[in-house]
């Protein structure tokens, strides 16, 4: 037993202890020493094929290790691990094979119980893999996985036990899953695909119950339900199913925890529990055949006290609460037991629906013909001596020092005192797998106390084995009928009081012959129905000449009833024949409901990368029908029959672009023909939007945007224009806009095609009027232009820097153009009096070359104004009064000042400007700090600023 002490300040384990005990709980032995006493250990696992071999795992925060032992926890042995494992799971056969899971998705395995591992494949999806099985799988060492590819795409693979290499990698289904979906069990696997069912339905989730008795129990969400599934059952091979229960309820958090409320009564095959919901109110339904028919639970004649119950269905009936405990030490909301069979005890209430408030303790002792109350309050029930005796303790926040005690199934209670000091009961320990007379509680004295271990040894009461006077018989039913899924089922059990030891081959049903068949041991066949009067008719979406498709013409084979005999049914003779498959000759037909589709289910696909086509025949014969399918790039390829391509065909595209791709199915009779348009497209890894700096109000204005690469595809645009937020969409690169207000505007694009989006934001200054000029760059800098837009912001920075205005800073913008020759324009945005005169100077300092500025040691880079502009030069005035306000180019001629800057671009861009040459200045009278210091900038991460000394 393995105990741990957490702090709750930090909720971590900060101390842990193990015990071993070799009398049931009598005395214990502290392991501490054994394991290491500065040792926190996390888990215990016991090999489920050898009691004897136990697994320790210590705390990963502390230290990532295991310890092992092989003499049942006398003796361990520590190994050292190079992973942190989460989970671990033990081969269902082989006692030395484990699978471990790591925190960071990698998958490993050992063959030496723990001593050796060895990695197995990465990006695992949590508990999705699963050891193959002898006499279900090809090779006993092989593995089933789920590996992820992205987040909405996982795949499906099998690999060998020590050799997961690509090349011994196994594809069974050809194209991605939906992640998370993968589930191997017994003889099935299932995965999931972004298809339709058939039905016309949408899937939303999935689960799988049950696989048992080669039948596969499976609960569905359809798109309108939120907290509800439908139950479909299926025929032996898993693909058709059949619907069993409509509007179940269920509970949990994530889907892989998601909890069906459907209950399997042990002991007794085909008897089931289940809550649905029935005009919003939660009710309680049994089926004694597997789900074909369904009733409401018989409330019970009396209470405990013995006051009649007047309870009349359908208004008022018996409901329970179906939650298996998912705690090993506590019962639960209903428990039952193989080796009880009949015998089921669950919490509930009496009413029109299920309640949680002044919820009583049921039972039956007849599989729920007939129930009891046996307490009023919440209680723990656990079976003792194989279920010959019940053993109850009360379920309470408040310490009890008391239990109570059962022979006659539940109708007297013997109270025992188990402690002299009353206990926080925490819960119950008993062996795994053992039907032992010895129970162990657990629990505090206090809050704060020490654990506490209460051992209780019944082996007193129950003295002498059991024999045959001390069993009765009887017989399974349903209201009166003992003929259940074919059959009359008897089965033996304790008399009341009888106090003798339980032998475990002494609870065995006995059969009586097969009952002849009726219509109530046939459910209604795929693709059909059940009606009020109990008949199967076929569904508006099926068609029941589907089921000959594989029929060759001449042949007959075995057509539908619409009923199925059910498949763990054993009745013989009577209505047999009537309800049975009939021969019939087989149609000649031609091909009808061709499908096609990719095996991801989408309409997309990636240029240069495989992309599987899926073709299935609805009608028609298909071993004689020819499929031809042609991929819409003047290549197709033809197969003689459809069923030769169910693993799908491959094909890969080339080119970026919209492909119509058939698929054509002939024979004989005629043909069938079906489309698709498939979207082939490249990755999409960058979108740049391209606009003015400055506008002019309520004139429209052409954003346009660029693409890397160029061609990728179909591509749709959403824009935002400031913070509204819809967006506007189009499928062109380019939008025109007016802006109606003066100040700063955002504008966002995001460029959407295929599976990728990305994203460009510019600002821009709208005014009323405003005066543009082209400026036009010495041709050395043209060699050193990277064509990248963070260079080209540095570059109109430098510019600008290299201008002093009187007026804001914000009123005199530069923007370097895209392109060679480099080209940039500057805007001047003063008040209306001075645009003219601020224009005037700076074209006059412009033409006598008093702008320029050094790129690097040796090129220097003159500023001058052109004719040639890359955009026309706008005035954007409409009056004619002037300024005083006058733009002051640093100058020696201007003023007797000059400003040096250093400005340091990014590590990436080769080039970097040193200086803004300032002309009249001597370069002893400037002295450069010799610490540059960092400066964040919302731009482009980080700028360099520097100290400036003029020399008097």
């Amino acid at each position: 037993m393995l105990t741990k002490y957490s702090d709750f300040s930090s909720g971590r384990v900060t101390e842990s202890s193990l015990w071993r005990s070799t009398d049931y709980g009598t005395t214990y032995e502290k392991l501490n020493e054994k394991v290491g006493t500065k040792s926190i250990l996390s888990y215990l696992y016991v090999s489920p094929n050898n009691k004897r071999k136990i697994m320790l795992l210590t705390d990963p925060e502390v230290e990532s290790s295991l310890l092992i032992s092989l003499d049942e926890g006398a003796s361990y042995q520590k190994h050292n691990l190079a992973f942190d494992i989460l989970s671990l799971l033990f081969h269902p056969e082989q006692e030395d094979w484990i699978l471990a899971y790591s925190h960071d998705q990698k998958l490993y395995v050992s063959v030496e119980f723990g001593r050796k591992w060895q990695l197995v494949q990465d990006n695992v999806i949590p508990n999705r893999f699963y050891w193959s099985r002898l006499g279900l799988d090809k090779e006993q060492g092989m593995i089933h996985l789920e590996i992820s590819i992205s987040d909405k795409r996982s795949q499906y693979i099998t690999c060998k036990l020590q050799n997961c290499s690509d090349g011994n990698k196994g594809k069974p289904f050809p194209g991605f899953i939906i992640p998370n979906s993968l589930v191997v069990q017994d003889e099935y696997v299932f995965i999931q695909v972004g298809l339709k069912l058939q039905g016309g339905r949408n899937k939303t989730d999935l689960q799988i119950i049950s696989t048992d008795d080669n039948q596969v129990v499976a609960a569905i969400q359809d798109w309108h339900q939120n907290d509800s599934y439908n139950l479909y059952t299926s025929e032996h091979r898993g693909l058709f199913f059949t619907l069993m229960l409509e509007d179940v309820v269920s509970s949990g958090g994530p889907e892989d925890n998601i909890m069906i409320e459907l209950y399997e009564v042990a002991g007794i095959k085909g008897v089931f529990l289940s809550n649905k919901v029935v005009e919003n109110q939660v009710k309680t339904y049994i089926t004694y055949n597997k789900g074909r028919d369904w009733r409401l639970l018989q409330a019970p004649t009396t209470d405990l006290q013995g006051n009649k119950v007047y309870c009349e269905q359908p208004f008022c009936s018996l409901h329970l609460h179906l939650h298996v405990s998912e705690n090993p030490y506590a019962s639960g909301n209903i428990i039952s037991k193989d080796t009880a069979p009949g015998i089921i005890v669950a919490s509930g209430v009496v009413g029109s629906e299920l309640t949680s408030s002044n919820v009583s303790i049921f039972i039956t002792s007849d599989a729920g013909n007939t129930w009891r109350e046996i307490f009023q309050e919440e209680y723990s029930v656990f079976f003792l001596n194989q279920g010959g005796s019940l053993v109850a303790i009360r379920h309470t926040p408040l310490p009890i020092r008391h239990i109570w005690l059962s022979f006659d199934e539940g109708r007297n209670w013997d109270k025992y005192s188990f402690t002299s000091s009353p206990l926080y009961v925490d819960g119950v320990l008993g062996e795994p797998g053992e039907d032992i007379l010895i129970m162990t509680i657990f629990g505090h004295f206090s809050h704060r106390s020490e654990w506490q271990l209460v051992k209780i040894d019944f082996r007193s009461i129950f003295q002498l084995p059991c024999t045959s006077e001390d069993y009765v018989t009887w017989q399974l039913h349903n209201e009166g009928e003992v003929c259940i899924m074919g059959m009359k089922r008897i089965f033996q059990k304790l008399r009341a009081n009888a106090r003798c030891v339980k032998a475990r081959d002494q609870y065995i049903s006995q059969m009586s012959d097969s009952c002849p068949c009726t219509e109530a041991d046939f459910e209604c066949d795929y693709g059909f129905e059940r009606q009020i009067d109990g008949s199967c008719t076929p569904a508006f979406w099926f068609t029941p000449s589907a089921t000959s498709r594989d029929c060759l013409t001449g042949d007959s084979f075995l057509n539908t009833t619409g009923y199925h005999k059910a498949l763990s049914n054993n009745c013989s003779e009577g209505s047999l024949l009537k309800y049975s498959p009939r021969q019939q000759n087989c149609p000649s037909q031609a091909p009808r409901g061709l499908q096609l589709f990719t095996s991801e289910g989408t309409l997309v696909a990636t240029v240069g990368k495989n992309v599987t086509f899926l073709v299935f025949l609805e009608e028609g014969l298909g071993s004689m029908t020819s499929v031809t399918v042609d991929f819409g790039d003047g290549t197709a390829i033809s197969y003689g029959n459809v069923s030769s391509i169910d693993d799908g065909v491959k094909h890969i595209y080339s080119k970026v672009g919209i492909y119509q791709v058939s698929a054509m199915a002939t024979n004989s009779l005629g043909f069938d023909r079906v489309v698709l348009y498939l979207h082939v497209s490249c990755q999409l890894e960058q979108v740049q939007l391209s606009a003015p700096l400055v506008v002019v109000k309520n004139k429209a204005v052409n954003f346009t945007t660029m693409l890397h690469p160029s061609n990728v595809g179909t591509v749709s645009y959403f824009w935002w224009f400031d913070n509204k937020t819809d967006p506007v969409v189009t499928l062109d690169g380019v939008i025109t806009f007016a802006f109606s207000k003066e100040g700063n505007h955002t504008v966002t694009v995001q460029a959407s095609a295929g599976n990728t989006v990305h994203q460009d934001q510019i600002t821009l200054a709208v005014y009323d009027y405003f005066r543009s000029h082209a400026l036009a760059f010495s041709s050395n800098l043209d060699e050193l232009n990277p064509r990248v837009s963070e260079w080209r912001e540095d570059i109109s920075r430098v510019v600008k820097s290299c201008i002093v205005t009187g007026i804001s800073e914000d009123q005199l913008l530069v923007t370097v153009l895209p392109g060679v020759p480099t080209t940039a324009e500057v805007f001047i945005v003063p008040e209306r009096r001075s645009r003219d005169r601020l224009s005037q100077v700076l074209l006059s300092a412009l033409n006598q070359d008093l702008v320029q500025f050094t790129l690097k040691p040796g090129v220097q880079v003159n500023v001058y104004t052109t004719r040639l502009s890359p955009a026309p030069l706008l005035d954007g005035s409409d009056s004619s009064y002037s300024s005083t306000a006058v733009i002051m180019l640093v100058s020696a001629a201007l003023m007797g000042l000059a400003i040096f800057v250093i400005y340091k671009f990014k590590r990436y861009l080769k080039s970097s400007i040193h200086s803004c040459v300032v002309i009249g200045i001597s370069p002893t009278a400037l002295f450069k700090a010799r610490q540059v210091i960092p400066r964040q900038s919302p731009q482009n991460g980080f700028s360099s600023s520097a100290m400036l000394l003029i020399r008097r």
